[in-house]
């Protein structure tokens, strides 16, 4: 990754400690950041690379970007974002799955609006609807219950995409059209769940991630228990974190007290049996145990399979298709429509940048040609991609 200075836009003034919600706590909270990279630095040795600490949440990438974090943070801490974009992780086999469901006749294909425009291996969905085809954002999969129950001549389908934060409601659709027999609503599913990405992130030796700041909305749904392996087998910490500036320091602050109290055990491992810890600091959101009703309707619904992810490859179960039960509602399997080859945006490498490998500055279509109006891959595309934010509020460098 390179390793100039970052630097704000001028028009991105929110950077400032007078913006943010409580500039005196957020100025206490970067002190002792400082400090304790000080302290972490000096227990590793002059020598040692910049710790790196991970976000895996969209809204994060964008929030870190938006409140120029990175500037506020001492050179020894390096922030890099993984795959916390559900659209930018969607391969482009998915992507041709949905234009050709899109390019099927007297359908209705709806989704939400960060789907429009990523590029499948010929055309996005955005270029579908230009070409004559009814695409139309919908704001939530019961929009597209409605239109449905409007146009019963039409088929109607709703492309959904998401982690585990979306999947309630679209279980939830999936129900209601059940109970109002609507035999013209389905749903293709693209949802990814995270836990066990991250766990291929931890595995990876290119990736070298020493702590995560994990989601706040997936654990909302999911709890803190889905990641204690990261602590347990690889011994990496991880924090949930909110999304308010302060949240994001607090979180990064908690992370650097157990990587220093983990660099002491190490250094005096006869004396210490201390593990690595998944902590909750977003606790007016997150509790321990997660949502259990949300997790009972999308188990209900939902069967797991393997899904394929952009930069990650194929993970296995972490994906969700419809049960038997609710079959009728599986688009792709319903329609199986025709799909062309496979192939990726020459040059991209967004699955680098979701990997952490790379920054966004990094990859050479960067701001050339690849920019928000003419994207190249999903990753520009987003509102919670990284080269979006990264072009919104740090430019082209």
């Amino acid at each position: 990754m390179t390793g100039q200075p970052l630097t704000l836009n001028t028009a991105a003034s929110a950077a400032s400690l007078s913006n943010w919600r409580d500039g005196e706590l957020a100025g206490m909270l970067i002190n002792g950041i400082a400090q304790r990279a000080a302290k972490l630095a000096n227990l590793r040795g002059s020598d040692a690379p910049s710790a790196k600490i991970m976000e895996v949440c969209g809204t994060h990438t964008m929030a870190i970007a938006k409140w120029g974090l990175r500037a506020v943070l001492p050179d020894t801490i390096t922030l890099i974002s993984g795959p916390g974009c559900p659209v930018c992780v969607t391969a482009n086999q998915d992507i041709d799955v949905a234009v050709a469901l899109a390019q099927l006749p007297d359908v209705i294909t709806t989704t939400f609006g960060d789907m429009m425009k990523v590029p499948g291996s010929q055309q996005s969905l955005s270029q579908a609807k230009a070409a004559g085809h009814d695409v139309r954002i919908v704001y939530s999969p019961l929009d597209a219950l409605a239109l449905a129950q409007k146009n019963p001549d039409q088929q109607i389908i709703f492309i959904a995409v998401g982690f585990e934060t979306t999947t309630p409601i679209i279980a939830a659709s999936i129900k209601r059209a059940q109970a109002l027999h609507l035999e013209n609503f389905s749903v293709c599913a693209i949802h990814k769940t995270v836990p066990k990405a991250l766990r291929a992130l931890a595995d990876d030796p290119a990736v070298q991630v020493e702590a995560f700041i994990l989601p706040g909305h997936v654990s909302t749904i999911i709890g803190l228990e889905p990641y204690n392996f990261l602590a347990r087998d690889f011994g990496v910490p991880g924090v949930i974190a909110g999304f308010e500036p302060i949240d994001i320091l607090q979180g990064i602050l908690m992370l650097l007290d157990q990587m220093i109290a983990l660099e002491q055990t190490e250094k005096n491992s006869s004396k210490s049996t201390l593990q690595a810890e998944i902590q909750i600091a977003y606790t007016r959101g997150v509790k321990e145990h997660g949502n259990a009703t949300a997790r009972s309707i999308v188990a209900e619904v939902f069967d797991t399979c393997d899904a394929q992810w952009r930069g990650l490859g194929l993970i296995p179960n972490t994906g969700l298709k419809p049960r038997e039960e609710f079959a009728q509602f599986d688009a792709s399997a319903r329609f199986s429509p025709p799909l062309p080859p496979t192939v990726e945006p020459k040059g991209c490498q967004c699955g680098d940048i979701l990997r952490g490998i790379i920054s966004p500055h990094d990859c050479r279509l960067f701001g050339s040609p690849c920019t928000p109006e003419n994207p190249i891959g999903p990753c520009m595309v987003s509102s919670e991609g990284s080269c979006a934010a990264w072009y919104r509020y740090y430019g082209v460098q």
